[in-house]
């Protein structure tokens, strides 16, 4: 997309839409005056009435009705109360706009900065929340239909209409929050690719093009290396599979001798029967969606191979699907892990955190000092906390703590659970193995993220269960219903503020 640069005045906008903010107290805005005037004396009126509305996130689009080059309307966006409104409704606004704008197949468009700043929210969070949102919400699902001819339209320019004296600086917070958008949007068609189309294998074939594009290390195991190195966790799992396992590394040094980098490991699962403890058949729809926090490590690696902050990385991930076969794993089997800890199998569709399990004690071999895990772990979560809430456990508050920050950031909510020593207990129960994988359905969520935090020793860690937010069951402010790319930012986020502490 081509960023046109230059501060423009209203008469002399050349672009397809003008995007304006409006409040209650609009008069307060600065060039209000200017800019009712070159739109028409009626203006003023129409807000008055409620013709056109200010009510937060509300759009009211108008045809541009004075001659103009090339302007053919305007999309006003309403900010409802200025003083209370926060980036996360700017964020939501601009992801109306991008669903908007591609409703009317816009090619390039135009933005007034000024009219969505606030006391605390400058030119350049504009510039980056409308690149963020707009990238979000311009996104659709990849689909197969042999009937559609419809043209694939695509934004080709964005002109940042502003008064702003440094427009490099607000450029460039328009550039990172595409950055953003589109690594998120990569997320989400990994994650609503369906399972046929997007194998371990396949998976690992993405890695590899991420690492030439981003000089990552990378590295790629295979079955033959894994049985080599005594993965059992992701081996077991695999075992009804015709399609090999892989285990996925990537690299992003930010220093030569790689020191404390942090672990990011995803849970690949591409599809997920449950194996002998088979789901039912309706649970099975859906579960092409099952590698959503490999998709969301993926996508935060791809945003740190753009803006390349100073943090080492180390990303990890397993990847298999889960499968109902002669040779697959069964409950009451008992299995050895890479870590040489045993497992008491109770139950096959329990198969993440074992993945996980290996994939984290991978992770702490290649350096890591502090590891997250990121997955679509159990539907406990989802009981607990509700479809649009991650949940979270950690072993280190202040970690944790920084986490948070960068959480709330992006405006993508996290909600951390207890794990105590009785929880850690009934992991540990087993007459026959160190561990067993299933305690109960009681605390489904803390007896899986705990099951992989028995595997991090003393390491900060925190665990992501993604199970509610990962996939969006409707059509939703930053994007169409499916895969959401959760974590993506939030992940990338983190490492850029842990970057900035060197």
């Amino acid at each position: 997309m081509h960023i046109v640069k230059e501060a423009k005045t209203f008469d002399t906008i050349s672009t397809e839409v003008l995007v304006v903010g409006v409040t209650k107290h609009r008069e307060q805005m600065q060039d209000w005056a200017s800019f009712s005037t070159f739109y028409g004396d009626s203006l003023n009126a129409w807000l008055s009435t409620g013709d056109v509305s200010t009510d937060l996130k509300k759009i009211t689009k108008l045809p541009f009705i004075k001659e103009h080059a090339k302007l053919k309307r305007i999309l006003f966006v309403g900010l409802d109360e200025r003083k209370n409104l926060t980036e996360g409704d700017l964020r939501a606004a601009f992801g109306l706009v991008g669903k908007e704008l591609r409703a009317l197949k816009v090619k390039d468009y135009s933005i007034w900065l000024e009219a969505f700043t606030t006391d605390a929210i400058t030119v350049t969070d504009v510039a980056f929340l409308a690149g963020e949102g707009t990238g979000l919400g311009y996104y659709s699902i990849p689909h197969y239909k042999t009937t559609s001819n419809e043209v694939d339209y695509r934004m080709d320019a964005v002109h940042l209409v502003t008064a702003a004296d440094d427009i490099d600086e607000v450029v460039a917070g328009y550039e990172v929050g595409i950055i953003y958008a589109n690594a998120v949007n990569e997320a989400r068609s990994l994650i609503n690719l369906p399972p046929n189309l997007l194998t371990a294998s396949d998976l690992a074939y993405y890695a590899e093009a991420l690492a030439a594009e981003y000089d990552f290390e990378v590295e790629i195991l295979d079955k033959a290396q894994l049985e080599e190195l005594g993965m059992g966790g992701i081996l077991s799992v695999n075992q009804g599979s015709v399609e090999e396992p892989r285990l996925i590394t990537l690299k992003y040094k930010a220093t030569e001798d790689f020191a404390d980098p942090i672990g990011l490991v995803g849970k690949g699962v591409t599809y997920d029967t449950g194996g002998y403890s088979l789901k039912p058949k309706d649970s099975l729809v859906g579960m092409k969606g099952d590698m959503g926090g490999a998709a969301a490590v993926l996508g935060a690696m791809k945003i740190i191979g753009e803006l390349r902050p100073h943090k080492n990385v180390v990303a990890v991930i397993g990847s298999t699907d889960n499968m109902v076969a002669g040779l697959a794993f069964k409950p009451d089997d008992v299995i050895t892990m890479y870590s040489g800890k045993t497992v008491e199998i109770l139950n096959t569709d329990a198969e993440g955190r074992i993945v996980l399990a290996d994939a984290t004690t991978y992770a702490k071999q290649q350096g890591a000092t502090a590891l997250i895990d990121v997955a679509t772990l159990t539907g406990g979560v989802i009981t607990a906390l509700g479809m649009d809430k991650t949940g979270a456990l950690a072993n280190n508050d202040e970690f944790f703590t920084a986490f948070m920050e960068a959480a709330q950031e992006t405006d993508e909510f996290v909600w951390r659970l207890p794990l105590t020593e009785s929880d850690k207990k009934r992991i540990r129960k087993s007459d026959v193995a160190d561990l067993n994988n299933s305690p109960g359905r009681d605390g489904h969520m803390i007896f899986g993220g705990g099951f992989v935090g028995e595997f991090v020793g003393d390491t900060p860690w925190i665990h992501l269960d993604i199970a509610g937010t990962s996939d969006a069951i409707a059509t939703h402010d930053l994007g169409p219903k499916g895969g959401t790319g959760v974590m993506v930012r939030t992940l990338a986020n983190f490492v850029q503020r842990l970057g900035e502490e060197k």
